[in-house]
């Protein structure tokens, strides 16, 4: 193991984040047009490999079913504020005129306490699967076994179980704390459940059935996790660790496949490049899209920490608009700091570097920053 000792008392192992590593060409180049980003996960093909974050700011049902027909998996919240009001577009719009965090915050948080509507769920997710899609939404593992049921009776397709940290063995009082094992066997649809950022974690998250693994605890620039809790994830060496992980588990299940998610620090093209580099089979995005035209926010961005009832780990962030999702996701892009056109520039890596689909991209070569 690669150890640094930090003090008489105490190892540490050495991890890296996304801006330490970069991508090294091979002997071979490949033209654009002989790449493909396709992903594929169970039943459900994207055109490429990106999810969006279950945030208000980024996905309505609206916007859910604009970025389905573009070719990503857009994840509605079933928490937010579309299944807690009837239309607040209005709120959304007032709010995104408000500079101040802690007006901002207070208002989040008043919208936030109007209750989770049964019938809105079924409402929302119904109009996404309607609309020809694939329907996917978000929920914590703290209400998973309540609003989930509704929600596939609905035609949900997909179900994302998100959290700051989500275990297979979570220790509680309470005897109603989530078994994830049964809950996802029980379920129709298949289910991504995370996050994590160890191997063992992630192996353990393997083995209740889960399609897919989200690897970190959510965004990077409404989070704040590491300046309340402590916790911050060097996302490189995480996606890796996981990554070996699911090669383990494929091995042990005797041939069954669990999708790696790199779910934080993916701000720009260059970092979604580099989460597939260190072996993610797609990425969840949220920032980059929170700057879209058509997202609800406005151009700010904030995540479910933002309005915890107790401990805030997250704030409403101002990001500005870049262009509209297409630019953002597909080009053409009218800037140089990888926040457009994020498909096309994985498309270019993955043609300078001489790889023709993500599977094979995963064993592009990697360069560690010296520090």
């Amino acid at each position: 193991m690669n150890q640094v000792e930090i003090g008489r008392g105490k190892r540490a192992l050495r991890a890296y984040s996304f801006d330490d590593i970069y991508l090294s060409p091979s002997r071979r180049t490949r033209d654009g047009g002989l790449v493909s980003t396709q992903w594929q996960i169970d039943a459900y093909g994207f055109a490429a490999p990106i999810m969006t974050a279950p945030t208000d700011s980024v996905v309505s049902p609206a916007t859910a079913v604009q970025l389905g027909e573009l070719g990503v998996m857009a994840v509605l919240p079933l928490e937010g504020l579309w299944t807690r009001h009837e239309d607040p577009s209005a709120a959304l719009a007032t709010l995104a005129k408000s500079e101040s965090s802690a007006v901002s915050t207070s208002r989040l948080r008043e919208l936030y306490r109007a209750p989770v509507r049964p019938e809105l769920i079924r409402d929302r997710v119904r109009e996404i699967a309607e609309s020809g899609v694939t329907a996917a939404a978000a929920v914590s593992p703290d209400r998973a076994e309540e609003l989930a049921p509704i929600a596939t009776a609905a035609g949900l397709d997909l179900l994302v179980v998100r959290g700051t940290t989500v275990s297979a063995e979570h220790v509680s009082q309470s005897a109603d704390a989530l078994n994830l094992k049964e809950f996802v066997a029980q379920l129709d649809v298949p289910v991504v459940v995370g996050g994590c950022a160890t191997y063992q974690a992630a192996l353990h998250l393997m083995r209740t059935g889960a399609a897919g693994v989200l690897v970190g605890f959510g965004g990077g620039s409404a989070h704040r996790t590491v300046n309340v809790l402590g916790i911050r994830v060097p996302m490189a060496s995480a996606v890796a660790d996981v990554a070996e992980a699911r090669r383990d588990y494929l091995d042990e299940s005797g041939g069954r496949y669990v999708h790696v998610i790199a779910d934080g620090a993916v701000g720009t093209s260059g970092d979604l490049v580099k989460a597939i580099a260190c072996g993610a089979d797609a990425v969840m995005v949220g920032a980059a899209l929170a700057r879209s035209s058509e997202a609800p926010g406005g151009g700010f961005h904030w995540g479910p920490e933002a309005v915890h009832s107790e401990l805030l780990r997250g704030e409403r962030v101002g990001l500005g608009v870049v262009g509209t999702s297409q630019e953002i996701l597909f080009g053409p892009s009218s800037r140089a700091d990888g926040t457009m056109n994020l498909v096309g520039a994985l498309r270019k890596a993955m043609a300078t570097t001489g790889y023709s689909d993500i599977k094979e991209f995963q064993r592009v070569a990697i360069n560690v920053r010296p520090r």
